[in-house]
C-alpha cells in the first residue's frame, strides 16, 4: 500500500499494529516508535485540525486520532502498568513474592476501614474504640482526612491487634473513599439508627463491593430519640445486605458511640468475620511494601507519610522510594508519636526521612540503595508531569484559534493543604465544577505545607487565586501577598472552597439579561412635526410608557421595526418622564417614521438575571 500522505508529508502506513504509549507522550516519541519524522506528524496533525509542537505533551485522544489516520492502533499504557514496566527496569516487582517457606509466611492483624455518610459517628466511634477525642479536632466536627490507628482487643483470651482506617463522608472525598476500600480486608459501613441509609453510605457500600470485600454494619446513635435499628436492617436489604437474624449473611451490630454500648460486639464480629472468611497472611521475609494512606509536611520533621506496611517488616535505616518521594527511614512512629524499631505487616506507621510530600494512594517499596530510590522517583515525576500537561493542554482547533487567541476567562488556582488526600480531594471537587463553556478553571499548583513566598511569587505572575485548606501563609507570604493585593484564601471545611470558587466562576461569567415588558400604547393618530418627523399620538394601554426606553412596533400582531427607542414623550404640550395606563400622549421613535394609526407601541426594559 502506498504511503499515506496528508497536508503534502508521506508518513510509514501502519497495518492496524499496536503502539504503547506512556501517558502523556509527545510526537517525537511516536515518531521513534513507528520510524516517522516528528516534523511529518506535527504537519499531518496541524492538516486534522489540531496545532502541537512535536515535543509537546499530548492527549490519549489526539494520539488515538491521529494513528487511526494513518493506520496504527495508539495504546496508551494505564498508569498501574507504566508504574509495573517502569519497575521491571530495576528488577523490582509490587506484589507477594512466591515463596515456600512457612517461615516467611505470618498472621497479620486484619485492616478495617470505616466508612458511611458524612456525620453518621464514624469518627466518634472510632474515638470510642480508641478512647481519644479526633472528631472535636476536625473543622466543623466533618473529617477532612484520612486517619489509621491500630487498637488491640481480646477474643477468647488472646490478644488481637485490629488496624482502622477512618474515611471522610462527605461527597467530595469519592477518591479517598474508594482507596480506602482498596487497602482494606473488611469494611465496617456506619449508618445513624435515627437518620436511615443517605447518598453516601450508598456509595461506599458501592466502593466495597466493587472490592469484594465483607461488610460488618454498625448501627450507630440507637441511644437518640428516634433511632429504629429495624429500619436500618430493611433499608440495606434493597443493597444486597441481608442480616444474619433474617437468614442473610452479614453481621448488623447496634451501637453508640455516646454511651459505648455494644463497642465490644463490633470488635468481635469484625475478628469473627477476618476469621470466618478470610486467610489473613502476610509475606514477612521479602523486602517491604506497602500503600500511602496520607502525606502532610509536618513543621519539625519535614516530609511525613503515614504508610500501611502490606508485606515484608519496615525498619528504621531502609532506603524507600514511595510514590515520586524517595528517601531514608530517619523515624518510625505510631499513631500516638511513640517511636517504634519496626513496622509489621498490616500495621500504619509514619515515616519520617522522605524528600517530599507522597501522594495518598502511591504505593511505597524498599530498594537496596538510596540511588536506586531516587531513579525510580524521578522517572516516576517525570512521567507525572507529563500526564499532567496533556491533561491541562486545551485543544485548540483551527475553527476556534480566532475565540483562543482573544482574552479567555480562566480561573488560575493554587491549592495547599496541610495533607496530600484533601489536597488531591479538594482539587478534584474544584475540577467539577460545571458553570459555562466560556470559563475554565486551573489549578497552575498544588502541594502539602505552608503558603510560601515562592507561591505568592507564582501567583503574581498569572493572577492567581491561592487556597490554604488547614494551612496559613508562612513568615515573608503574608506581608507579599498584602502589598501585591493578591488573594489569599483560607478554608478548613471543604465545601466552603467548593461553593466560594464556585461563586467566583459565575462572578466571571458574561451577564444574562432578560426583556422585562413596560408598557404598551396604541396609535390613534400620527402628527407630522417638523424638523423632528412623525410623532404617534397614543393612549396606553398597559403598564407604563417610560422615555428613553426600549421599543418595538407592531402592526397586525407583526414585529414591523425593533431596537427602537422613546426618544420623546408628551402629555399634550409638556415633556413627560413616563405616562401610565389609560392616559394619552404623544411618542417620537427619533429618526423612524413609518407609524400608522392602530399600530401598537410596546416598550421593554433589559434586566440582568441572576445565576441560578
Amino acid at each position: 500500500m502506498a504511503a499515506p500522505s496528508m497536508g503534502g508529508v508521506s508518513l510509514p502506513r501502519g497495518n492496524g499494529q499496536t503502539v504503547r504509549l506512556p501517558r502523556g507522550a509527545s510526537l517525537t516519541d511516536l515518531a521513534e516508535r513507528i520510524n516517522a519524522e516528528p516534523a511529518a506528524l506535527v504537519t499531518a496533525l496541524f492538516h486534522l485540525g489540531e496545532m502541537i509542537t512535536a515535543t509537546q505533551s499530548v492527549n490519549d485522544d489526539t494520539l488515538q486520532l491521529l494513528g487511526a489516520e494513518i493506520g496504527w492502533v495508539i495504546q496508551v499504557v494505564s498508569p498501574e502498568d507504566e508504574d509495573r514496566e517502569l519497575l521491571d527496569t530495576f528488577d523490582l516487582t509490587f506484589g507477594d513474592e512466591e515463596s515456600d517457606d512457612e517461615d516467611d509466611w505470618d498472621v497479620r492483624p486484619p485492616v478495617v476501614t470505616v466508612m458511611g455518610h458524612v456525620d453518621h459517628g464514624k469518627t466518634k466511634l472510632l474515638d470510642a474504640l480508641r478512647h481519644a477525642n479526633v472528631a472535636g479536632k476536625e473543622a466543623g466536627g466533618i473529617t477532612q482526612h484520612i486517619g489509621a490507628y491500630q487498637i488491640v482487643t481480646e477474643l477468647e483470651g488472646n490478644e488481637r491487634p485490629v488496624t482502622f482506617i477512618d474515611t471522610p463522608g462527605h461527597e467530595s472525598f469519592t477518591a479517598m473513599r474508594a482507596r480506602g476500600a482498596k487497602v482494606t480486608d473488611i469494611v465496617v459501613l456506619v449508618v445513624a439508627a435515627d437518620d436511615g441509609v443517605m447518598p453516601q453510605t450508598v456509595e461506599a457500600l458501592n466502593h466495597a463491593q466493587a472490592a469484594e470485600v465483607p461488610i460488618v454494619v454498625a448501627v450507630n446513635k440507637i441511644d437518640k430519640e428516634g433511632a429504629n435499628p429495624a429500619k436500618i436492617r430493611q433499608q440495606l436489604t434493597e443493597y444486597g445486605l441481608v442480616a444474619e437474624e433474617y437468614g442473610g449473611d452479614t453481621m448488623f451490630v447496634d451501637v453508640s458511640a455516646t454511651t459505648r454500648q455494644g463497642l465490644d460486639d463490633l470488635l468481635t464480629s469484625i475478628l469473627l468475620t477476618a476469621d470466618a472468611s478470610l486467610d489473613l497472611r502476610a509475606n514477612v521475609g521479602q523486602d517491604p511494601q506497602g500503600v500511602v494512606i496520607e502525606g502532610k509536611l509536618d513543621k519539625g520533621r519535614g516530609p511525613v507519610a503515614t504508610v500501611l506496611v502490606q508485606r515484608g517488616i519496615l525498619r528504621q535505616g531502609d532506603s524507600i522510594v514511595a510514590g515520586d518521594a524517595y528517601g531514608r527511614v530517619r523515624s518510625l512512629l505510631d499513631e500516638h508519636g511513640n517511636k517504634l524499631k519496626e513496622a509489621l505487616p498490616a500495621r500504619p506507621v509514619q515515616v519520617v526521612g522522605l524528600t517530599s510530600v507522597p501522594r495518598a494512594g502511591d504505593t511505597f517499596l524498599v530498594v537496596e540503595e538510596d540511588r536506586i530510590a531516587r531513579q525510580i522517583a524521578d522517572r516516576r515525576q517525570a512521567r507525572i508531569r507529563n500526564a499532567q500537561n496533556a491533561q491541562m493542554r486545551k485543544r485548540i482547533s483551527l475553527e476556534d484559534l480566532d475565540a483562543a487567541l482573544k482574552e479567555t476567562r480562566q480561573l488560575n488556582l493554587i491549592i495547599k493543604g496541610d495533607n496530600s488526600g484533601t489536597v488531591e480531594a479538594l482539587e478534584e471537587a474544584l475540577m467539577k465544577i460545571e458553570v459555562s463553556d466560556d470559563i475554565s478553571l486551573r489549578v497552575i499548583h498544588r502541594g502539602v505545607g505552608g503558603i510560601t513566598k515562592s507561591d505568592i511569587d507564582l501567583a503574581l505572575a498569572d493572577d492567581v487565586i491561592v487556597l490554604g485548606f488547614n494551612v496559613r501563609a508562612e513568615g515573608q507570604a503574608t506581608e507579599l501577598a498584602n502589598r501585591e493585593g493578591v488573594d489569599v484564601r483560607y478554608y478548613t471545611v471543604i465545601y466552603q472552597a467548593i461553593e466560594e470558587i464556585e461563586a467566583a466562576l459565575k462572578g466571571m461569567l458574561k451577564p444574562e439579561y432578560e426583556e422585562v415588558q413596560l408598557g404598551t400604547a396604541e396609535v390613534r393618530e400620527v402628527f407630522r412635526v417638523p424638523r423632528i418627523g412623525n410623532v404617534a399620538g397614543s393612549l396606553v394601554r398597559s403598564g407604563t410608557i417610560v422615555r428613553n426606553s426600549k421599543a418595538r412596533l407592531i402592526r397586525d400582531g407583526a414585529v414591523v421595526a425593533d431596537n427602537l427607542s422613546v426618544d420623546s414623550l408628551r402629555r399634550f404640550k409638556d415633556d413627560a418622564t413616563e405616562v401610565r395606563e389609560g392616559y394619552e400622549c404623544g411618542i417620537g421613535l427619533g429618526s423612524f417614521n413609518d407609524i400608522k394609526v392602530d399600530d401598537v407601541i410596546e416598550t421593554f426594559e433589559l434586566r440582568e438575571k441572576p445565576r441560578a
